[in-house]
C-alpha cells in the first residue's frame, strides 16, 4: 500500500482508507473486528467516521472492537457539525460537545483528525478557531479538516484558524467529477463549464490541502453504484477491459482512476465486505497511464472541448 502525507502536516496515511458508515450493518463486535483485521493487514490503517453514522452506532460499534494494544497503530478520523433533521452547527459549544461525544463512543482519548462535516452559512469562525485550539490544548484532537466545502469557505476557517485545515474530503468518481470538468472547461458556454466549488481541485493542491474522495464508485448523490450500471455500458466495458489487463478488478481501475490524479487524492472506500476491500486495495499498485486516465473520463459521457 502507497502511502501520502496529508496536507501540510507530518500524518503520513495509507492512499486508500475505509469510510465506516455502514459498519453497524456488520451486526457484531466479532464481524466489525475482523474488517479492520482485514483493512490494517492490507495496509489501511486509516478509518473515516461521523458521529452521526448510524446515530453514533458506527463509532461504538468500532470502539468496542479496537482494543488498546491496536489503538496508536491506526488512524481515526471522524467528523461533527450535522445535527440531522435541524441544521449544520459550528458552534464552539456543538463542536465540543460532538468530539466528547465521539472519544466516548470511539472509546479512545484522542482523535487523530477532526472534519466539519457540511457548511454552516451561520458560522462564527472566531468560535471555530477557539474550539480547535481549545481541543488541540487538551490533546482531544491532532489535525483538522473540512467535508464539502469550497475555497473561500476554507479561506475564511483557515484565516481565523491559522492554517489548521490540512483535509478537504468531497464526493469524487470518475461518474461524478464536477471538481475536474470545470477545469476542463474553462471559457467554453456549457454545463460542465460551471464553476460551483470555486476551483477547489486547484485551490487545494495550491494551499496543501489533500482531497479525501467519498462514494468513490457512486454517480450522483446517492442515486447508485456506476460499476456494473446499465447507465454506464461505455464506461464499465472500459473498466472491465482495463481490469483484464491489469489483472485486478474493476472496483480497482475506478480507484486507480482517482489516485492517478497529481493532486494525491486519497480515496475513502465504505465497504463492509473483506473481499471488496481485498479488490480495492489492489488500486494501489495500478499506475493508469494519461491515455488510459482520459479515457475512462470520456467513456463515463464527458466531453473534451
Amino acid at each position: 500500500m502507497k502511502h501520502i502525507k496529508l496536507g501540510n502536516s507530518g500524518l503520513v496515511v495509507p492512499e486508500i482508507g475505509l469510510g465506516c458508515m455502514r459498519m453497524p450493518s456488520l451486526g457484531s463486535k466479532d464481524a466489525v473486528r475482523e474488517l479492520i483485521a482485514t483493512a490494517v493487514g492490507l495496509g489501511i490503517n486509516f478509518f473515516d467516521h461521523a458521529d452521526i453514522y448510524g446515530g453514533g452506532e458506527a463509532e461504538r460499534i468500532f470502539g468496542a472492537a479496537v482494543g488498546p494494544a491496536l489503538r496508536d497503530k491506526i488512524i481515526l478520523q471522524t467528523k461533527c457539525a450535522i445535527r440531522p433533521g435541524i441544521c449544520y452547527d459550528f458552534s464552539k459549544k456543538h463542536i465540543l460537545e460532538s468530539v466528547d461525544g465521539s472519544l466516548r463512543r470511539l472509546n479512545t482519548d484522542y482523535i487523530d483528525i477532526l472534519l466539519l462535516h457540511r457548511p454552516d452559512t451561520l458560522m462564527e469562525p472566531e468560535e471555530v478557531a477557539e474550539a480547535f485550539a481549545a481541543l488541540e490544548r487538551t490533546g482531544k484532537v491532532r489535525a483538522f479538516g473540512v467535508s464539502n466545502h469550497n475555497s473561500a469557505q476554507i479561506e475564511l476557517l483557515n484565516h481565523y484558524c491559522g492554517d489548521r485545515l490540512i483535509i478537504n474530503q468531497l464526493q469524487f468518481s470518475i461518474a461524478h467529477c464536477g471538481i475536474v470538468d470545470a477545469g476542463l472547461n474553462v471559457n467554453i458556454h456549457n454545463d460542465a463549464a460551471i464553476d460551483r466549488d470555486g476551483s477547489i481541485l486547484e485551490y487545494c493542491r495550491l494551499k496543501g490541502i489533500t482531497i479525501q474522495a467519498w462514494s468513490p464508485f457512486q454517480y450522483g448523490m446517492f442515486e447508485g453504484v456506476f460499476l456494473g450500471s446499465e447507465k454506464y455500458p461505455e464506461l464499465n466495458r472500459l473498466l472491465d477491459g482495463l481490469a483484464r489487463q491489469y489483472h485486478v478488478s474493476t472496483s480497482a481501475i475506478a480507484a486507480a482512476w482517482i489516485l492517478r490524479h497529481p493532486a494525491h487524492i486519497q480515496v475513502i472506500a465504505g465497504t463492509t465486505s473483506q473481499r471488496r476491500l481485498e479488490e480495492i486495495a489492489q488500486a494501489s499498485g495500478v499506475a493508469l497511464t494519461r491515455e488510459e486516465w482520459y479515457a475512462l473520463y470520456l467513456a463515463a459521457g464527458k466531453q473534451l472541448p
